[in-house]
């Protein structure tokens, strides 16, 4: 066998899963990059007197930073190698957390905010795309579960850290913390994170086959594994520097790139609207406002438990048609949620349902996107389906405000969000059940494969 036909078909070993934690603990600083931002918020608002708007401006800054990472940063993975790209926007995450605690206007703490955001955008796309393809092909599904399950628990732990850090040292003191964590991460990646096995084989660097026999000793793999497989299939298929981008819109791709983007787009648009407005609709529904406060974080508990489910399911059964399962659910329960406000046990029992469903539906995404592209067109692929995501996080909480000065009820609101969430579900239902590119054949092919229950 090539050597990602071996990865597929062999057992995860050690190495395989302790790269899949260095990834998780990656993810984790999103969760706590969200969290901290938030947490400061009324701190910063009052040393720098800020309006509601110029908040609301600065709470976004970061998404913003996220979005242009993943669409930009991200496709020079392809180019320049995962690793690199990785250890670079890890560093300007870092510097980014740093350069925030030292802002002394909203204007400065609003540009360092977006320097952090294009430092996590572009992790983001790069840690997806090496989890997927350092798992084997039973327990993809579940590593890139585990993977997701950190941001919930980096907004947990961060969450906790953050407001302990604030009374005792200021608001200053939760960048600077979340600075030491993002460097430590950086050394976690130089010393254990190797680089992409499909870049290597597919782009062929100095000392290619070097390392992949480094890689192949370290993944326990059989000594008859071809390292460096011929290549075939057309040549602009091949990855050319620049057209990484172009690619995505070839005629193999141009599908599974508008069903990407559609899902992640209305998936992100629910998940960050049940997050961001949950505490304050349930209050505008009834409930009260230490009520509205636990129905949040029921949330967020059923979320880090539903990435974990999400990918315990897939060992059994094909990921996508989990994934059309938890995202119709998703809908369902979300109106089903906001009609139980007046049976208070019942609404939060509903919350952890909610919450692991819509983070069970990011997870099924962040496995499917991977799978979805030729090696050479990966990082880009996953970088732009994050990044569109990213405008769906943006909007949602705009829209919902707005909706909500319009005289919409909590009802209404959550009935809207759970029809755009069954938009996500149409396009996963419309999806082919994809399989990780193989490395010996570098074609720009549909990698969807049609026969179902494969």
């Amino acid at each position: 066998m090539n050597i990602r036909e071996r990865i597929d078909a062999s057992p995860m070993s050690p190495f395989q899963w302790v790269v899949v934690g260095v990834c998780t603990f990656l993810n984790a600083l999103d969760g706590f990059d969200v969290l901290a931002m938030a947490f400061t918020a009324n701190r910063v608002s009052t040393e720098f007197g800020l309006s509601g708007s110029q908040l609301g401006v600065l709470l976004s800054a970061g998404l913003l930073g996220m979005a242009a990472g993943s669409l930009f940063l991200a496709p020079f993975a392809d180019v320049f190698g995962r690793r690199p790209m990785l250890l670079f926007t890890t560093g300007l995450a870092a510097a980014g957390m740093f350069l925030s605690s030292t802002a002394h206007s909203v204007t400065e703490l609003g540009m360092w905010r977006v320097v952090t955001g294009l430092g996590v955008g572009g992790i983001l796309a790069c840690t997806n795309v090496i989890t997927s393809e350092y798992s084997n092909k039973r327990w993809r599904g579940m590593a890139v579960s585990i993977y997701t399950a950190g941001y919930g628990v980096g907004a947990t732990l961060g969450g906790m850290a953050a407001v302990s850090l604030q009374a005792s040292y200021g608001w200053r003191a939760v960048f600077v913390f979340g600075g030491i964590a993002t460097t430590v991460a950086f050394f976690l990646l130089l010393a254990v994170v190797p680089e992409s096995v499909d870049f290597l084989v597919t782009k062929r660097p100095p000392r290619a086959e070097k390392r992949l026999t480094a890689l192949a000793s370290k993944l326990r793999l059989g000594s008859d594994t071809i390292l460096l497989p011929g290549l075939t299939g057309r040549p602009e298929a091949r990855g050319v520097k620049g057209q990484q981008l172009t690619a995505l819109f070839s005629p193999a791709n141009r599908r599974a790139t508008g069903l990407i983007w559609v899902a992640f787009f209305a998936t992100m648009f629910g998940f960050y609207f049940v997050n961001s407005w949950t505490p304050k609709l349930l209050v505008t529904a009834g409930m009260t406002e230490s009520q509205g406060v636990v129905g949040g974080l029921m949330l967020t508990l059923g979320g880090t438990f539903g990435s974990l489910l999400f990918g315990a399911l897939t060992t059994k059964w094909q990921t996508r048609k989990v994934l059309l399962a938890f995202t119709v659910l998703s809908s369902i329960t979300m109106v089903v949620f906001i009609s139980a406000v007046g049976i208070l046990a019942l609404a939060f029992a509903m919350g952890i349902v909610v919450g692991m469903l819509i983070n069970g539906c990011i997870a099924g995404l962040y496995t499917l996107a991977p799978a979805s592209y030729a090696p050479q067109t990966r990082g880009t692929g996953v970088g732009w389906a994050i990044g569109i995501g990213r405008f769906g996080a943006i909007l949602a909480p705009l829209a919902a405000g707005a909706l909500l000065d319009a005289a919409w009820s909590a009802g209404q609101l959550y009935l809207g969000v759970g029809i755009v969430v069954l938009v996500a579900a149409a396009a996963i239902a419309f999806m082919r059940s994809p399989k990780l590119a193989n490395s010996s054949t570098i074609v720009a092919a549909d990698v969807f494969d049609s026969a179902e229950g494969r």
